[in-house]
């Protein structure tokens, strides 16, 4: 592609999809591959759950992040959170540990 914007476009767009895709067939092959002496119950649950309910969930949230309201309002709740927790880290530092227990 001759334009740089149109790179960051298409890998915008490839990116995310290669990423949903790689997560599919990736635990795909680990369900189906994986030897009978690491089998368990709650792994095979996590590996099921990732394989047929993590790819539908995040495949709306990839297009919904293209729209550019919702990505500004979703890095804006980030900033929010990140700075909140960061504020409540900062005074957990500075206040003194006899008044932390009470």
């Amino acid at each position: 592609m001759p334009s740089e914007q149109g790179r960051h476009k298409a890998f915008s767009t490839c990116l995310p999809h290669l990423a949903v895709v790689s997560l599919f067939l990736s635990t795909a092959m680990f369900a189906y591959l994986k030897p009978p002496s690491i089998s368990s119950p709650s792994l095979d649950l996590v590996v099921s759950f990732l394989y047929s309910v993590v790819p539908p969930v995040v495949n709306p949230l990839i297009y919904s992040l293209r729209n550019q309201e919702i990505h500004g309002a979703l890095r804006k709740i980030l900033q929010y959170t990140l700075f909140l927790h960061q504020k409540d880290v900062h005074h957990a530092l500075k206040t003194p540990k006899r008044l932390r227990k009470a």
